[in-house]
């Protein structure tokens, strides 16, 4: 088995890529492996997976840094606002991505985040390339960017096929969120 980490990115428009994340955390605790998940955007909501983690300490930590979903639901923060958390959770993710204490990191919703010009397309490419060489790293949210997509190892797009809400089926607690 080779000991170097791999750049794993999960994007699209269909559902399920922190999930997919998420998958692999609950796979490297079985295996004693040490996870950090830092959430940009998600961070003022209150969905499963915050629970949830708890269970899975102290292999696993997540760090919710955003301020919930940006210009859409009930958002009333100046972009400003968002950005000047982007920004933190860039200085957290280096921060821990660094520090020799995890296995895997992921940055949850920042290609989202780079999507919505709250932080920079340079500044993904420049945590990824000062990544220690052993440490895997988790890349999720939609509009991954070709640059990013061109340094990763491993790149999978989620496409919505179906979807309840057309339906009119409203968001499942335990499913959604």
């Amino acid at each position: 088995m080779g000991k170097d980490g791999l750049v794993i990115v999960y994007t699209g428009k269909g559902k399920g890529k922190t999930t997919a994340a998420l998958g692999i955390a609950l796979r490297a605790t079985g295996y004693e492996k040490r996870i950090c998940m830092i959430q940009f955007i998600k961070g003022s909501w209150h969905y499963g997976e915050m629970e949830s983690s708890k269970r899975l300490e102290p292999e696993f930590e997540m760090v919710a840094v955003g301020k919930g979903f940006v210009g859409i639901i009930d958002d009333e923060s100046p972009k400003e606002d968002h950005e000047k958390i982007a920004k933190e959770a860039i200085r957290i993710s280096n921060e821990r991505i660094q520090s020799g204490n995890y296995d895997i990191v992921i940055l949850d919703e920042i290609n989202y985040a780079v999507n919505l010009n709250l932080i920079s397309v340079n500044d993904v490419i420049n945590i990824i390339k000062s990544k220690p060489k052993e440490l895997d790293l988790i890349l999720t949210g939609n509009y991954a960017k070709d640059e990013v997509i061109e340094i990763a190892d491993l790149v999978t797009e989620m496409r919505e096929v179906k979807h309840p809400f057309q339906q009119g089926i409203k968001a499942k607690k335990g499913i959604d969120f």
